[in-house]
C-alpha cells in the first residue's frame, strides 16, 4: 500500500514537472516569436532611416519585403512597438524566470528607443536629456563653462610656452601628429599588440577577423561595422588629423576589447549559442550603444592600464612613425587633462539643439575646452547635427562601465577579475538602467 502511494505521489509530481517545463517552453517560445517581430520591425525602419540598422547577422527570412520609401509610415511603426511592448509586460511581471524577465526588460528598453527615433525621423524633437533617456537609458551629467575653465587652467600651468592654451595644446600635439605614409604601419602595430593583450584573458571565437580600411570625409575618426560570422570592417578616417595616441585608443575602441570583441561575444553567447535572435540586429540609436560605446572606450584602460599607453607609444608606436619622443610625458600629461574635457562635447550638443547655441558659439567651445583642431571642431559639428545626443555614450557611457566594474570589485589591483567582470558584462543584454542600480 505503502509503495502504491510513493508511487502515485511521485505520478502526481512527474505531471507537474512536465506540465511546468512545458509552459516554461511555450514561454520561451512566445519570447522567441517576439523577438523576430522585433528584428523585423528594425529591419522595416532601417529601410528608411539608413543610420538606423548598424549590424545585422539573423537569417534573411527576417528582412522584410522591399517597401516603397516615398510615404515614412510613422503610425504603423508606432502601433508595431507599441504592441510588441504591450506584450512583453507579461515576461517581465509573473514569472519565476529572471532571463525571460531580462530579454522582455532590454527588449522594451530597445523598443523605446525605436519610438523615439522614428519620431526624430519624422521630424519631432524633444529636449536633448529626454532624448538621450528614451535612446539610451540615460541622462548625463551637466556642467557649466567654469567646470571647463577649471579643468583648462590646470592645463594652463602645464604646456610649454605662453599664449592662449588651444594654440599651445596644438603645438605640443603636433610632435606626435603621425605622417600619412606611417598611420598604417602605426595603427596594424597598435591593433596586433591590443589583440595580443586581449587574447591573454579571453578566448574569441574561431575565425574571427578584421579588415583594416582607410576613408576621407567622414564625420568621425573610426567606425567597426561589424559583419556578423565574427568578422568586422574597420574604418579609419584620414581626413582628419591622427595624433599618435588614437593609434592605440582606435585599435582598442573599434577592435580589441572593444567593438569587435563586443560584436564576437554577443553573436557566439547569445545569437548562436542561446538562439536569441534579437542580438542579431543592432539598432545603432538603442540602449545597446550607450553600453558599446561606454565598453569601448573604457577597454582602452583594460588594455593598457596605469602608463602603459604611453610606455607603449614611447618605446614602439612613437618611433615606428619617426616621430620624437622628447615631450611624450608633457604630452601625456596634457592628454589626461584633455580626457576630463570631453563631458563639454555634450554641453554644445545640449546647446546646439535645446539653447540655440550658434554654429560660432560651439566652435569656440570645440576649440577652447575640448581642444580639437579647427578641422576637427568642424567635423564634430557635423557629428552632433547627424547624431545628436549619441554623444553621451563616450564619456557617460565610459563613467557607467568604470563604476559598475569597480563597484563589483574589478579595480586596478584586481586585473583578473576585472577582465571577467568585464567579459561578462560584453557577453550579455544590458542596458545603462541595470549598471546605474548594482
Amino acid at each position: 500500500m505503502l509503495k502504491k502511494y510513493f508511487a502515485m505521489v511521485a505520478l502526481a509530481w512527474f505531471a507537474i514537472s512536465c506540465g511546468s517545463r512545458e509552459k516554461t517552453a511555450t514561454r520561451n517560445d512566445r519570447l522567441d516569436s517576439i523577438a523576430r517581430e522585433y528584428v523585423n520591425l528594425g529591419l522595416s525602419i532601417g529601410q528608411f532611416d539608413g543610420d538606423f540598422v548598424d549590424a545585422y547577422y539573423g537569417p534573411d527570412s527576417l528582412r522584410p519585403a522591399k517597401a516603397d520609401t516615398l510615404q515614412f509610415p510613422k503610425d504603423a511603426f508606432l502601433r508595431k512597438a507599441a504592441a510588441l511592448k504591450t506584450a512583453l509586460t507579461a515576461f517581465k511581471t509573473g514569472t519565476g524566470q529572471d532571463t525571460l524577465a531580462r530579454r522582455a526588460q532590454w527588449l522594451t528598453a530597445q523598443l523605446t528607443a525605436f519610438e523615439r527615433r522614428i519620431h526624430l525621423f519624422s521630424g519631432t524633437v524633444v529636449p536633448f536629456d529626454s532624448e538621450s533617456k528614451d535612446l539610451f537609458d540615460a541622462v548625463a551629467p551637466t556642467h557649466d563653462e567654469k567646470h571647463f575653465q577649471d579643468l583648462i587652467a590646470k592645463l594652463d600651468r602645464l604646456l610649454p610656452g605662453k599664449g592662449p592654451i588651444p594654440e599651445r595644446y596644438q603645438k605640443l600635439a603636433s610632435h606626435f601628429l603621425i605622417p600619412q605614409n606611417k598611420i598604417d604601419t602605426v595603427f596594424r602595430t597598435a591593433i596586433a599588440e591590443a589583440r595580443k593583450r586581449t587574447l591573454a584573458h579571453y578566448v574569441l571565437p574561431a575565425g574571427e577577423d578584421f579588415k583594416l580600411e582607410y576613408v576621407h570625409d567622414k564625420p568621425w575618426s573610426g567606425y567597426n561595422w561589424y559583419k556578423g560570422n565574427y568578422k568586422s570592417v574597420i574604418q579609419i578616417n584620414v581626413s582628419q588629423p591622427i595624433y599618435i595616441e588614437r593609434a592605440i585608443d582606435l585599435a582598442c575602441h573599434e577592435g580589441y576589447p572593444g567593438h569587435h570583441v563586443y560584436n564576437a561575444l554577443l553573436e557566439k553567447n547569445l545569437f548562436r549559442d542561446k538562439g536569441w535572435t534579437e542580438i542579431s540586429l543592432y539598432p545603432l540609436f538603442s540602449p545597446q550603444s550607450l553600453i558599446a560605446e561606454g565598453s569601448a572606450n573604457y577597454g582602452i584602460s583594460m588594455a593598457f592600464p596605469g602608463n602603459e599607453q604611453r610606455e607603449f607609444c614611447k618605446n614602439v608606436l612613437i618611433p615606428l612613425a619617426g616621430l620624437d619622443t622628447a615631450m611624450t610625458d608633457a604630452y601625456f600629461e596634457a592628454l589626461t587633462i584633455r580626457s576630463a574635457l570631453n563631458y563639454a562635447r555634450n554641453e554644445v550638443a545640449r546647446g546646439l539643439l535645446d539653447r540655440g547655441m550658434s554654429d560660432q558659439e560651439a566652435q569656440r567651445w570645440l576649440t577652447d575646452y575640448c581642444l580639437l583642431p579647427e578641422k576637427g571642431a568642424s567635423d564634430y559639428l557635423r557629428f552632433i547635427r547627424k547624431y545628436r545626443s549619441y554623444v553621451i555614450n563616450y564619456n557617460y557611457g565610459q563613467d557607467i562601465i568604470k563604476n559598475y566594474i569597480e563597484s563589483q570589485g574589478g579595480t586596478a589591483a584586481e586585473p583578473d577579475k576585472r577582465w571577467k567582470l568585464f567579459e561578462v558584462l560584453l557577453s550579455n543584454e544590458n542596458e545603462a538602467g541595470d549598471l546605474l542600480k548594482k
